[in-house]
């Protein structure tokens, strides 16, 4: 079913578009509170809504007309728990892309039962809460280590240095290296191929027209690719007590994952688990700093308050924008005729500004409770694995850095356009 879906087209050319701007670079080019306010008149629509395709692809599909937007809370919801209506093997990204790269980096998020199930099973039991309270001890000292590392730069600059590059990429890299067992030295690299892996938006990291973006992204999976086979094949002669080890020794159906297989979920990982803590962490102290207010309830009690401040910057960050589904089958859904192959793109963004299901969604609020967003997706079988280790890491190092900063600021933050992550590419910070 996955596979003849990916030759289907994508709507009819006759349907028509809706006249809300959301598939433009200028519309991804603009800030959130921008973005929000279509996005508010689309939820106000109060069913999903068709636009023209992603206008700026690195790979152009003639028969691509559209795809319908989610951003209702409810909407998105449903979408995601009707796994069997609403594929993700057909791809989860709202631009189009070579399937190889696709398929290359992809790994469990793109994929649909039963594959799906055994797989996500092979590594749940490195994320559950009891395994993250396992290496409570080692997230802590991370964060130790980044707070002295940022400290540090501010004393080199002046008072000023970069919180991105000194800090908020910092946490993620060692911890998500040290679950997968990446020795110190490649796991740098690593984590500047992954960022490159999801930077086709940005010239900086991977130049500029579509032959020289797609060769560096090739380039940025290959060497992580190659990475994780080198570690599979070390770890499968001498195991260790990580994921890698986990991984390489496991067996799906009798079969052993190949290495294709482990280096997809590394890369997978690699870039979910980096991005993800990375641009809450980053929105985060930028919310700090703008928001005092909030800020001085949570120094009131920072030990006690940090859960649901977590949860209330996470929600303001919505570090991943967008998911796309494909539709298995033609079907009805909220009053609209959607056909087999169409995709359908769900905006978290929105969702996790709907007032009808969020109060007053426009105000940060470090005490809300409950706090249902949706973040780290809307339940189903595709719930985010690493929920509980962003947790932990947004905790400790929000902990860290206040107690021994607690006036630090943050900046203007510099955002890099795109659809997918909600990315600071840098943003000052004084202390």
């Amino acid at each position: 079913m996955t596979e003849s879906l990916t030759s289907f087209a994508s709507g009819t050319p006759d349907r028509p578009h809706d006249d809300v701007d959301i598939s433009s670079k200028a519309f991804w080019s603009a800030t959130a509170d921008e973005r929000e306010r279509s996005f508010a008149v689309l939820r106000e629509r109060g069913t999903i809504t068709w636009h023209p395709p992603f206008s700026d692809q690195l790979l152009e599909v003639p028969d691509d007309h559209g795809f319908w937007a989610v951003t209702t809370y409810d909407d998105l919801v449903e979408v995601t728990k009707r796994h069997e209506d609403f594929l993700s093997g057909p791809g989860i990204l709202m631009e189009n892309l070579p399937p190889e790269l696709v398929e290359a980096g992809q790994s469990i998020i793109g994929m649909d039962p039963p594959r799906h199930t055994k797989l996500r099973r092979l590594v749940a039991a490195a994320f559950t809460p009891k395994q993250m309270r396992r290496i409570e001890d080692r997230i802590r000292a991370n964060a130790v280590m980044v707070v002295d590392n940022l400290l540090a730069k501010l004393d080199e600059g002046g008072g000023t240095t970069d919180f991105v590059a000194e800090c908020a990429e910092l946490l993620p890299m060692h911890n998500i290296n040290d679950i997968m067992g990446v020795p110190d030295g490649d796991r740098q690299r690593a984590a500047h191929e992954a960022k490159v892996g999801t930077g086709w938006n940005d010239p900086e990291l991977v130049g500029e027209g579509r032959e020289q973006v797609l060769g560096r992204l090739f380039q940025a999976l290959t060497y992580v690719h190659g990475l994780a086979a080198s570690l599979a094949a070390q770890r499968r002669e001498e195991p260790t007590d990580d994921l890698i080890t986990a991984l390489a020794r496991a067996e799906v159906d009798g079969e052993r994952l190949t290495d294709e297989e482990i280096g997809a979920f590394f890369v997978l990982l690699t870039i979910a688990g980096n991005d993800t803590t990375r641009q809450s962490t980053s929105h985060g102290l930028r919310a700090l700093t703008t928001h005092p207010d909030q800020r001085a309830w949570l120094m009131e009690d920072l030990e006690g308050r940090m859960g649901s401040a977590v949860e209330e910057l996470v929600r303001w960050a919505t570090p991943i924008m967008t998911f796309r589904r494909t539709a298995a089958r033609d079907l009805e859904f909220r009053g609209q005729r959607v056909t087999a192959g169409d995709k359908l793109v769900m905006f978290y963004s929105s969702a996790n500004r709907d007032a009808s299901r969020i109060e007053r969604p426009h105000e940060l609020d470090l005490s809300r409770h409950p706090n249902p967003h949706i973040s780290f997706g809307g339940g189903g079988v595709h719930h985010c694995l690493g929920n509980q280790l962003a947790r932990f890491q947004l905790r400790a190092l929000f902990t860290e850095l206040l107690t021994r900063a607690p006036h630090i600021t943050a900046g203007e933050p510099e955002l890099m356009p795109g659809n997918f992550f909600h990315v600071v590419k840098r943003m000052s910070c004084s202390a």
